[in-house]
């Protein structure tokens, strides 16, 4: 491909060049004489614009030297030309924000935002855009062998680019070249992909992933409550008491409940020590239920009512529940004066009726509703038996004490790998135009 442009003044639209075609190209004075080979490509990230060029690298004798872009005079498919013989000789230093093509972004995978997915860029294109270079696209296909005779341009026509903007690079904690830089776009991703991504991460990947998350609390506690258990435990094993009971006070008190337990006995009371009061109470006492029973699966987030509630206050109280999870709020539990568990009103009944009617004269009474001790298996069988999304666990007083929710029950009772499965999206999952997601 050639673009006679200067990398410095605007060109003609769609002026692009991908890095395999640049990369060992001969650097060359205005006079034509070489002065060494181009080894990589310097770009610099910005928040929500594309990578900018800064230059090239250049072997030049035994030095890596930085060729600034403004310094090259015109790609003309041969060389890179310079517009002047004089080049600072210094051994090239990256700068903090700059990444290097070659060695940090085709060495390294990509996170494929779209897919949540781990990809491996085989080829990058840069283009010149309002007088700037960037980093526009990525290939991401991999290369097979031509056979002979055929034209190196019409593997290029049949092998689609994508743009840079799709994809997170995972360009490496060690080099330090972009301390605290941008990660925003893994946000797109649900907490459950974000596991999915750690799970198939090498360790390094894991490191880099892990300290962006970190980056916003409540993703991270997130993170964590979908992991692989024996995964979440290590990972938390390797980090100190403080910044452990940082994540499990986030994190719904089951879940926290399950992480304690996977730490080394001596470990334990130092991190529930840490942890705020009142986390500390409910994981403490998740912890003195067997882990495969109704006690150690329930969770003891829940919403509870006085039968005397009026519809449109237990509408209301939905409404201000924010911190409950989801699927705790499908139904209300409904109690008797005594605090005895009376009945459940589903959700939707409850926006169905008269909002000046008792929760006590639409919920359905006598529920469904096991102990503690109560087998997961057993559980699951009520479940399908019943069609229920939920069960509320209760004492031999029949006052309530935890909420066991469909999720938590399959995850007790599908197969210990079932979380290193093959990862596939259902039919029709990305069916029609897919939109971008802000932030």
């Amino acid at each position: 491909m050639t673009c006679d442009e200067s990398p410095s003044r605007p060109a003609a639209a769609g002026c692009t060049l991908r890095l395999s075609e640049l990369l060992k190209r001969p650097i060359t004075t205005p006079a034509g004489e070489p002065l060494g080979r181009l080894s990589d490509v310097v770009v610099r990230l910005r928040d929500a614009e594309l990578p900018l060029v800064i230059g090239g690298v250049g072997s030049v004798g035994d030095s890596e030297v930085l060729v600034p872009v403004e310094q090259v005079s015109s790609f003309d498919g041969e060389s890179f030309q310079l517009t002047s013989a004089r080049l600072d000789l210094r051994r090239f230093t990256r700068r903090s924000g700059e990444v290097l093509l070659r060695a940090d972004v085709l060495g390294h995978r990509l996170i494929d935002v779209e897919t949540g997915g781990l990809t491996r860029a085989t080829d990058v294109e840069v283009q010149q855009r309002a007088g700037e270079w960037v980093l526009a696209r990525v290939d991401t296909r991999r290369r097979r062998r031509r056979p002979l005779g055929h034209r190196r341009a019409s593997a290029r026509r049949q092998r689609p680019l994508r743009d840079w903007s799709r994809f997170e690079p995972l360009i490496g904690q060690t080099s330090g070249a972009v301390p605290g830089r941008p990660f925003g776009r893994i946000r797109r991703l649900k907490p459950a992909q974000i596991a999915d991504l750690l799970e198939e991460a090498s360790t390094q990947e894991k490191t880099e992933i892990l300290g962006h998350v970190h980056t916003d609390p409540e993703l991270e506690a997130d993170v964590f409550e979908e992991l692989d258990e024996n995964l979440a435990i290590r990972l938390l094993r390797a980090r100190a008491d403080a910044e452990i009971a940082e994540v499990l006070a986030r994190m719904r008190a089951d879940d926290a409940a399950d992480a304690i337990a996977g730490l080394p006995q001596r470990r334990r009371q130092p991190v529930l020590d840490l942890m705020p009061a009142g986390q500390r109470i409910k994981v403490t006492t998740l912890l003195g239920f067997h882990p495969a029973s109704a006690g150690g699966l329930m969770g003891v987030d829940y919403l509870t009512l006085p039968a005397s509630t009026p519809v449109g206050q237990a509408l209301a109280a939905v409404g201000r529940s924010r911190t409950l999870q989801p699927e705790a709020l499908t139904s209300i539990h409904v109690l008797a004066d005594d605090g005895r568990l009376l009945g459940i009103v589903k959700l939707v009944s409850l926006v169905q009726a008269d909002p000046n009617a008792e929760l006590g004269e639409v919920c359905e009474y006598d529920p469904i509703r096991v102990g503690a001790g109560t087998g997961v298996a057993d559980v699951a069988v009520l479940m399908s038996d019943y069609n229920l999304f939920t069960i509320p666990v209760v004492d031999e007083r029949r006052h309530m004490i935890g909420i066991l929710t469909v999720d938590d029950v399959l995850e007790a009772t599908l197969p210990g790998d079932w979380r290193r499965r093959q990862s596939a999206q259902p039919p029709n999952a990305r069916a029609g135009k897919t939109y971008d997601v802000p932030g």
